[in-house]
This record gives structure tokens, C-alpha cells and sequence, in this order.
């Protein structure tokens, strides 16, 4: 598992996106970019309400790793949506935890660095459970070390689905029962 962040940590990274993003604001309002500025803010505005709805899952473990996954030196970018439902669950944040950062893992040790490698997640709340949906698009350079990850299977509650890598990307399909 990785390392606990302290307070004071946690802060600077998220004053630093702060001021990354109020900057741009700052930036497209001098050269007169009203639109674009406006854009951003929703863009903001949007992103903040995605990480409410992800912190309120009740999967700590997991919510904190998705939240500061872009703040590591991974090879890809992260992005995530939460689904709109009231299906809430009790689930094995440590399991679904464990497993992603695995996936991150391979991930990193699989594709090219310095490259455009994206990597979105879709957070679906279901009846009996929650469904993730793991978008990769990038390029791979070791397939075979992400299929050896994709084929364990986590544990029983936990599903892992996936047809591979198919021309630099991978979709990857997790069902987490609920316990």
C-alpha cells in the first residue's frame, strides 16, 4: 500500500492545483478570453463535484488513492466519474484499494513514458454492488505483463473482466459485491 500523507502535504499539493488553475482564470481573463475562463471555472466547478461524489462512496482507502493518484509520478494521467445513484454499500475498500494500485503498478511498469497515456475510471452504483470501468488508451510496450496482472483473480466478492489490449488501449471491468 502506499505511503500515509500527512496534513501538511495533502495541502500543498492541493494549494498548488489551486493556484494552477486559478492562474489560468487569472491568464485567459488578461488576454480577454472571457469564454475560456468561464470554461475553466465549470471545468473546476464540475471536477469538484465528481470528488464529492467519489468521497461520499464510503470507500476511504479507495477515494484517497484515486484522489492523489494524479499527484505520483505515474506515466499516465487519471480521470474519474461517479455515477449518479443512492445505492450505497458496504464493500471491501482494502481489497478494491490493494487492486488498483496493483493496476497502477503494471500499468507503470507496462506503458511508455513521456507519451499521452490516459487512464479514465467509471464508478457505477449498482444494486448489488459497484461497477468500475478502467479505460486505458496509451501506449503499451508490455502486454504481457498486464494480462499476467489481469488474470488473478482478487478475491471472491471481486470480479475482474477484461478482452486484453487491443491497439493501445485496455478496458478493464471490475464488479465489487457487496460484503
Amino acid at each position: 500500500m502506499k505511503k500515509e500523507r500527512d496534513t501538511i502535504e495533502v495541502l500543498r499539493h492541493a494549494r498548488h492545483d489551486w493556484m494552477n488553475q486559478l492562474q489560468l482564470i487569472k491568464g485567459n481573463l488578461s488576454l480577454n478570453k472571457v469564454d475560456r475562463a468561464k470554461e475553466i471555472i465549470e471545468e473546476i466547478i464540475m471536477e469538484a463535484r465528481q470528488d464529492a461524489k467519489l468521497s461520499n462512496l464510503h470507500l476511504p482507502q479507495f477515494a484517497s488513492t484515486l484522489l492523489t493518484c494524479n499527484w505520483e509520478n505515474h506515466h499516465f494521467q487519471l480521470e474519474y466519474e461517479v455515477m449518479d445513484s443512492q445505492n450505497f454499500h458496504r464493500l471491501d475498500d482494502q481489497l478494491l484499494t490493494r487492486w488498483t494500485e496493483q493496476l497502477f503498478d503494471a500499468l507503470n511498469s507496462s506503458i511508455e513514458p513521456y507519451q499521452e497515456n490516459h487512464l479514465s475510471v467509471t464508478i457505477e452504483p449498482q444494486e448489488k454492488g459497484i461497477g468500475f470501468f478502467f479505460d486505458f488508451s496509451g501506449i503499451i510496450n508490455d502486454k504481457n505483463r498486464l494480462k499476467s496482472f489481469l488474470d488473478q483473480q482478487p478475491g471472491y466478492n471481486m470480479k475482474v473482466m477484461s478482452d486484453g489490449v487491443v491497439d493501445g488501449e485496455l478496458t478493464i471491468e471490475v464488479f465489487l459485491e457487496s460484503l
